[in-house]
């Protein structure tokens, strides 16, 4: 099964895909999505076509996205829930089944505790994907929210539908 992991992000956005046969993971790619535009709608439209041609070029069969984490910028936490809107969006109209993940589950199931910091998250994907060079922390985001996604695979999914234009 190819996973595609998303972090969702409004300036920079990771994305990577795995591999899981059976509980043998591997890696496949990873990189950025970085949002052009003056506006927010220019940038969440590129934003929108960037996920669409990852998944293009890497037809995933299922996807996993971090769920938004609510802090104290009000702001900052709304623009975050636009992009992730914006990545569901283009999922569903790939017709791929999507797992939604807190990000203290993601930690604890890749690190081992559920506030790891970036360097130990980048740290335990390199072990677990050897020879996975991740294009920036957003990018190791990513594969560790797909990592999630091979461990706890069907359960908490839901399988978005095809939309139509």
């Amino acid at each position: 099964m190819r996973i595609l992991g998303i972090d969702p992000g409004l300036r920079t956005l990771g994305w990577g895909i795995i591999e899981a046969h059976g509980t043998r993971l591997s890696h496949v790619a990873n990189g950025l999505c970085h949002s052009d535009g003056d506006d927010l709608g220019e940038r969440l439209l590129s934003l929108h076509n960037q996920v669409g041609e990852v998944i293009g070029a890497y037809r995933p069969d299922e996807a996993a996205i971090e769920q938004t984490f609510v802090n104290k910028d009000g702001a900052g936490t709304l623009k975050l829930g636009q992009a992730r809107g914006v990545a569901l969006l283009t999922l569903a109209k790939a017709g791929l089944p999507v797992g939604e993940y807190a990000p203290n589950r993601v930690k604890k199931t890749v690190v081992g505790v559920g506030h790891a910091d970036k360097g130990q998250i980048l740290h335990m994907v390199k072990l677990q994907l050897p020879g996975c060079n991740p294009k920036g922390a957003d990018a190791a985001d990513a594969l560790a929210i797909a990592i999630c996604h091979a461990y706890y695979g069907g359960s908490n999914q839901r399988v978005l539908k095809e939309v139509r234009a």
